[in-house]
């Protein structure tokens, strides 16, 4: 198969009726000769900030010396970023090979793999091929039952914020969701929890008793911010002083200071982790669609925010640099809970354009747009995410700001519709 293929091949992959369980992951990675056993993980969970914490966990480690894969979805561009070691993505001829090893395997099981669960295998025989020191591994939707879980007791389980988000999967309440997210907690291992949720810190505490697992809670009190701007943030955290992280985004210091907190207890453990490799790393993170800048004049900014939680950090970030008047670009998937979502951008608000992402559960154009002008802000529908970027830019105008979120999935398609529209008035310019 070459590169079209393959992914036509892995995307095709029936998931739909597939019961939740890590039986076919086992069964897969088994026939494959558990890879997953000779490689060593920093497992990270939560509802938000798991990408990013991934970013800075992979650099540090990275800066430190130490060969690191880091897994994590979705992609903002090409499939490819889902896998990667040292920073680099997996080639596309490596991806292909793989595919075409695990195909026969996968199709000769009689409870065949989801897609996800067929990724996960993917990345598990791609990090053990090139002998990784370590892997960061972000999960897909959960704890407990996603096929990352597959793992034994990692060198570190990282728990973000936990928030509203797949109640049908996971459930309906903070608790629930919770003892999902705790499933990741393994015995006699460590567990680095960001917390801040009334209800998740019983289940957190309740499960590490059982687990013989060593619960560590991330201590806000000791992060200070000392600058913050587009450009990133100097901040203090306990002995940890004018650390620069790239992100901009007001909650970056935060899920940074979750992070700083895995890593000092991975030095603890005896991974080699010095002042100087850690600050290293942390200052040449880069994770793209997370209140990235794509432009300016309009300023436009790219932020995955895709939930209640992850709008609420979205809106506070706005307010932090801009105040409002903002114009918003959004597309979200059908079942988000788009009643607690809205509410955070409209008072923020110069006007809205819905688009449809390329994803088939994503919500029509019109009828987001028929949401959002319930609350009184214009709100308009563009047939393409092409012609929303063009409206939403011409609506800020010049001195103005253009925010687009709502999900990931359309990351891509904005990012690459902005940087024509930047790169054509350039040259008219020049």
């Amino acid at each position: 198969m070459n590169y079209e293929e393959t992914l036509a091949y892995i995307h095709s992959v029936q998931w739909r009726g597939s019961k939740p369980g890590l039986s076919r992951t086992r069964e897969l990675l088994y026939k494959l000769g558990d890879p997953q056993k000779r490689l060593r993980f920093v497992h990270v969970a939560g509802t938000n900030g798991k990408g990013s914490a991934s970013a800075c966990l992979s650099s540090v480690l990275r800066a430190s010396g130490y060969k690191t894969g880091l897994f994590t979805s979705p992609y903002v561009l090409r499939f490819n970023e889902r896998m990667q070691i040292d920073g680099e993505q997996i080639p596309d001829g490596e991806l292909c090979e793989l595919t075409e090893k695990i195909r026969p395997i996968a199709e000769s099981m009689e409870d065949k793999p989801t897609e996800f669960e067929m990724i996960t295998a993917l990345g598990m025989v791609y990090f053990a091929a090139h002998r990784c020191d370590i892997v960061v591994l972000e999960v897909g939707l959960g704890g407990e039952l996603d096929s990352t879980n597959v793992i034994d007791t990692p060198e570190a389980a990282v728990i973000m914020k936990i928030g509203l988000d797949h109640t049908r999967e996971l459930g309906g309440t903070i608790p629930l969701i919770a003892a999902a997210k705790a499933g990741v907690i393994k015995p006699g291992g460590d567990v680095i929890v960001y917390g801040g949720n009334d209800g998740e810190e019983p289940v957190f505490e309740k499960t590490c008793r059982e687990k013989g697992a060593r619960l560590h809670k991330t201590d806000f009190s000791a992060l200070t911010i000392k600058e913050q701007t587009l450009a990133g943030a100097v901040f203090d955290f306990g002995e940890h002083k004018d650390v620069f992280l790239p992100m901009a985004g007001t909650y970056q210091p935060y899920n940074a200071a979750a992070a700083i907190t895995a890593l000092d207890v991975l030095r603890e453990k005896g991974w080699h982790i010095s002042e100087e490799s850690l600050k290293r790393g942390l200052a040449s993170v880069y994770w793209p669609g997370r209140f990235e800048v794509l432009g300016k004049n309009p300023t436009f900014i790219l932020d995955g925010a895709h939930n209640p939680n992850g709008a609420e950090a979205a809106a506070a970030s706005i307010r932090g640099y801009f105040g409002g008047d903002v114009v918003f670009l959004m597309s979200v998937m059908a079942d988000k809970d788009l009643s607690n979502m809205i509410p955070q951008y409209a008072p923020l608000a110069k006007r809205f354009i819905a688009v449809k992402a390329s994803n088939p559960r994503a919500m029509g154009a019109e009828e987001l747009a028929g949401r959002l002008s319930e609350t009184g802000v214009p709100a308009e529908a563009r047939s393409t995410i092409e012609e929303g970027v063009k409206a939403a830019i011409e609506a800020a105008g010049k001195n103005g700001v253009v925010c687009a979120l709502g999900t990931l999935y359309f990351s891509g398609d904005v990012r690459a519709a902005a940087e024509r529209y930047y790169m054509n008035k350039k040259e008219a310019t020049t």
